[in-house]
């Protein structure tokens, strides 16, 4: 267990000594995802813990979480009250109105599950739903009106998790207790929430029931000192604490969603609520240069990915070239081309497409794709072609990472896709709709906005779960639980992921390094490498050179990791957002 086992004895030799982390300034592009770092030269300490850890995207959220390993919660126990926490500290991702993925290690049985509690299309969506009248794809219908919003999913896998695999030791009552008092007594506008706020701003404006909340009477929003109170959350999270996911899917709450997303144009309905499911899946298995990794299956294409990226990158001889080299991230940015290339065309929801899981995650296929990769010269987007796996066979997000005392763990991404989601608050129930029908693909070949390109296999079609990019993932070795990981970023979710794994197992670095190393990104369309400053000029020159198109960016993703060896857990909270925090005991 190499790369875990090197994390706890460097930081124990060093001294927990903290590792800087080059300040970033986030691209215009990117900032409807992520709100700028402000904290110039900013220190990155990871922590070590003995006993329990939670890594969170936000800090109280995180400490929440550890006060329930404390008081004796399992991992899952813990994630519950984490996750309710986020939808109240960490507004812009943190949810009860979208959806996500569960990552979920049970150590005493050596068992590792997924819970997909992704969001799904009403029954009333046709393939046509984002077109106009000319057959093109409409932006705007996919990501600022009604049409845009997926049946929640959030609160129905929470409820699965904690019913099946919770230790019974807490209530949901009890879990939702913290999550409570921060929403009807209010949370400090501070760091992440101060930083975002104004970013969303026109998005919250545009819905009454949003401004009332997140804006000032004069239009302006919560600002760093003020108090964000959420009275009408909090009533909704003590009704689920009490009776469950019927309280969200069914009777007063249910009605005020239907209510919300048709005044804005959408087509849900109560029985759409009332029939959702969260559904328990088999994990996603893969290897790569002797460490196992597990990560979510379809409806997220972020686990296939992430295990075909690797299998392709096993191939060369990335230790050697170096991290950071222009050898290095050649072959990086030319393996994510393929992979994107076959999210492109063979993936979608499980439940309604036939995916070819067996050959895309096989090291054959991964071989041939290898093969296709020039050495000396970057590959043009039309060169680049998914090739048959087999045949078939029968943004914006935030993650959290937790491992308990017993070495049970869960890796969790949850999202609304936008920051703030569609912005509209569901009146009178207190929380965010997601806009995430946005992930179909509103024709073959238009791209959603976070570029990604689709066909058939995503295309919009009645209560389908519309693929995602989301990789919450664990990382064994000997069959040791050695890394739980994910982030949050859009398309760029598995290459920070992966990128993360090839820090630690090719170039050692432990997870300090791993988290704060600069990253870089290939999505095959558009045709361009995306590279986080911290990159050195010579560097980007070579990979000019080679005929890479390089766009510099600011700091994207916000990885919340937890590595276990010897008896040690350390966490690392990715300083990209602020406010960011690993906690243990």
């Amino acid at each position: 267990m190499r790369p875990a086992r090197d994390v706890a004895r460097s930081f124990l030799r060093q001294g927990l000594i903290a590792i800087a982390l080059a300040a970033f300034c986030l691209s215009p592009a990117a900032a409807e995802s992520q709100p700028p770092i402000i904290s110039q030269g900013a220190r990155f300490l990871p922590v070590v813990a003995g006993h329990g850890m939670a890594s969170a995207q936000e800090g109280a959220a995180a400490e929440i979480g550890v006060d329930v390993l404390r008081r004796g919660g399992n991992a899952v126990d813990s994630a519950v009250a984490v996750a309710l926490a986020l939808a109240v500290t960490f507004p812009r991702a943190g949810n009860l109105g979208g959806g996500g993925f569960m990552l979920i290690y049970l150590a005493h049985e050596n068992k590792t599950l997924v819970i997909d509690y992704r969001e799904m299309a009403p029954a009333d969506t046709p393939s046509n739903v984002f077109l106009n009248e000319a057959g093109e794809a409409d932006p705007a219908k996919s990501r600022d009106t009604g049409l845009a919003v997926g049946v929640p999913g959030t609160v129905a896998g929470l409820c699965l998790a904690l019913r099946k695999y919770g230790s019974g030791k807490f209530s949901l009552a009890e879990l939702a207790a913290p999550a409570i008092a921060l929403a009807r007594g209010g949370v400090l506008v501070e760091e992440d929430l101060a930083d975002s706020l104004p970013l969303a701003q026109q998005r919250l404006r545009r819905w009454p029931s949003s401004a009332r909340i997140f804006l000032r009477s004069d239009g302006s929003p919560l600002a760093r000192g003020d108090r964000l109170v959420q009275r009408d959350l909090a009533s909704v999270i003590e009704a689920i604490g009490a009776r469950g996911e019927s309280a969200f899917y069914e009777g007063p709450v249910a009605e005020k969603i239907v209510a919300s997303v048709r005044a804005a144009g959408g087509r849900m309905t109560l029985e759409d609520l009332k029939s959702y499911r969260a559904i328990e899946r088999e994990p996603l298995r893969g290897s790569y240069r002797g460490h196992e990794i597990v990560s979510v299956p379809p409806p997220s294409s972020g686990g296939v990915h992430v295990i075909e990226l690797l299998n392709i990158l096993e191939g060369f001889p990335l230790a050697e070239q170096g991290a950071n080299s222009a050898a290095s991230i050649h072959l990086e940015a030319e393996a994510m081309k393929s992979v994107y290339a076959d999210r492109a065309a063979y993936l979608g929801d499980p439940d309604q497409v036939e995916v070819p899981l067996k050959g895309l995650l096989s090291k054959a296929h991964a071989a041939r794709l290898r093969q296709e990769i020039p050495l000396s010269r970057a590959r043009r987007p039309d060169e680049v072609k998914p090739l048959d796996p087999a045949p078939y066979e029968s943004d914006q997000t935030t993650h959290f990472s937790i491992v308990d005392a017993a070495g049970d763990a869960v890796a969790n991404t949850t999202t609304l896709n936008f920051s703030y989601g569609l912005g509209l608050v569901a009146d009178g129930a207190g929380f965010l709709l997601n806009n995430e029908l946005d992930d179909f693909a509103a024709k073959p070949g238009a791209p959603n906005a976070f570029g990604l390109v689709g066909g058939a296999a995503n295309a919009p079609a009645p209560r389908k779960r519309p693929l995602s990019s989301m990789a919450p993932t664990m990382l064994f070795h000997g069959g040791e639980l050695e890394l739980v990981t994910g982030s949050p970023g859009g398309s760029r979710i598995i290459t920070i992921v992966a990128g993360l794994i090839l820090d630690l197992v090719d170039f050692g670095m432990n997870l300090a390094e791993a988290t704060a190393a600069p990253r870089v990104h290939h999505q095959w369309l558009p045709a361009q490498l995306e590279v986080e400053r911290g990159v050195s000029p010579d560097t980007i020159r070579l990979l000019e050179a080679l005929g890479h198109n390089v766009a510099v960016r600011g700091a994207w993703g916000s990885a919340q990791s937890v590595a276990r060896a010897n008896g040690m857990l350390l966490g690392a909270a990715d300083a990209r957002s602020r406010g960011a925090r690993a906690a243990g005991y």
